[in-house]
């Protein structure tokens, strides 16, 4: 876990980076929260970045969400109302840990091309060999099909991530199972979600996560205020495109409107 603070914070936001990466690639964005008073707690999800055991595997999803509880802790240290930021996988995870864990502090939920669904799903019959492998092989791995040219338009991230010793390629049968029951149970129980303002960020030419089943999901909120912004011409990774400055002012209002 890595804290990055600033003098006479506002707030603190937990960053929750995606599939395959770290939260070494999310250092421009917790700049710009410091630079508007913004506290950040961010840390390398299970099997990624620098943390220990078999990478691209998980044997459960909540995995995840106990990392999210550490994190949270630090931040309940603080006195500042408390915020959560996912990109992708770590929208997903965002999306469980406030439908699973209610009691915790959230003030607002920040989601950056949320992984709801898959732009291309695996076959039929690929998805039912997976059934039937992570019980008997659950750590057998295969490519994750995530390619740099699909995730940015921004050809110095690409070539960054290109070169990045810490890029997870490969993931478990059991990582992938565990993906898809969680997609599964945000998409099926949306009543879950605790009434909070929720902000949905979403790339307009996703190759990654279907934007249809965002919209889909965002659609089915029933909450108080929630806020949609699809952005045309946009990859994945909406905070590492060329417009990432309009998007992040765009991000930044809601806990604007939330603090004022």
């Amino acid at each position: 876990m890595w804290t990055f603070n600033t003098e006479d914070a506002r707030a603190t936001i937990i960053m929750i980076h995606g599939a395959g990466e770290h939260h070494g690639r999310y250092e421009w964005l917790a700049q710009k929260w410091n630079e508007h008073g913004i506290d950040v707690i961010m840390g390398d999800l299970p099997g990624q970045g620098k943390t220990r055991g078999k990478r691209g595997h998980i044997n459960h999803f909540s995995q995840y969400l106990d990392t999210i509880d550490e994190w949270m802790e630090e931040a309940m240290n603080k006195p500042y109302p408390i915020y959560l930021f996912g990109h992708s996988m770590g929208g997903l995870i965002a999306i469980r840990y406030v439908m699973e864990r209610k009691k915790t502090p959230v003030k607002g939920l920040i989601l950056s091309s949320p992984c709801l669904g898959l732009y291309k799903p695996p076959s039929q019959g690929k998805e039912m060999m997976s059934k039937a492998l992570h019980r008997v092989s659950p750590g057998l791995t295969v490519h994750s099909g995530i390619k740099t040219e699909h995730v940015t338009r921004n050809d110095e991230i690409r070539e960054l991530y290109l070169k990045d010793e810490l890029r997870v390629s490969k993931v478990s049968v059991r990582w992938y199972r565990e993906l898809s029951k969680a997609m599964h149970v945000a998409n099926r129980y949306p009543e879950k979600m605790p009434d909070l303002p929720i902000m949905v960020l979403q790339a307009g030419d996703d190759f990654i996560v279907n934007k249809y089943d965002v919209k889909d999901w965002f659609d089915s909120l029933d909450v108080k205020e929630k806020h949609y912004k699809e952005w045309d011409g946009l990859y994945h990774e909406i905070f590492n495109e060329p417009e990432r400055e309009v998007v992040f002012r765009y991000a930044i209002g809601l806990i604007n409107l939330l603090e004022h």
